[in-house]
């Protein structure tokens, strides 16, 4: 999957992904600055993700967690502090949504900021204001 947002590329693609790179972005999360690269690494390796770039350098990352049935957990959603502000967040969630993997799954995350974003996208709070769910929708096969 490649998507376009001016000039940024999201891309499904493993092999783009720059596992340096995400491991500095999620460094100066508020959920992931404890983790080592190899533990990045490994997540990388059994999920499936989404990097956003420019120029071939990665600004941006997402993954999900999924069974490819039923349910994903969204997860490690990042921009680099750099290029927000200009709706790679949006763009890069709205790719994550229609990907054909998990689109029309039921899905959760957790976040203490973000709440806005998330809801474009169809997922309400459900507990506390940290836990966040898209309920399953039906997807009309082609």
């Amino acid at each position: 999957m490649e998507v376009y947002s001016d000039e940024f590329l999201i891309s499904d693609d493993k092999a783009l992904i720059q596992p340096q790179r995400v491991f500095e972005m999620l460094q100066k999360s508020y959920w992931a600055a404890d983790r080592d690269i190899e533990t990045i690494k490994k997540a990388i390796e059994n999920s499936l993700c989404f990097g956003v770039y420019r120029a071939g350098e990665q600004v941006g990352f997402a993954r999900c967690v999924t069974d490819y049935a039923t349910i994903y957990w969204l997860a490690d959603v990042f921009i680099d502090e750099t290029y927000r502000g200009m709706g790679l967040g949006k763009a890069l969630v709205a790719a994550v949504h229609s990907h054909k993997s998990i689109k029309g799954l039921s899905g959760i995350l957790a976040t203490r900021d973000a709440h806005a974003l998330y809801e474009r996208h169809g997922f309400v709070v459900v507990d506390e204001k940290k836990y966040m769910r898209r309920p399953a929708v039906k997807v009309e096969e082609k």
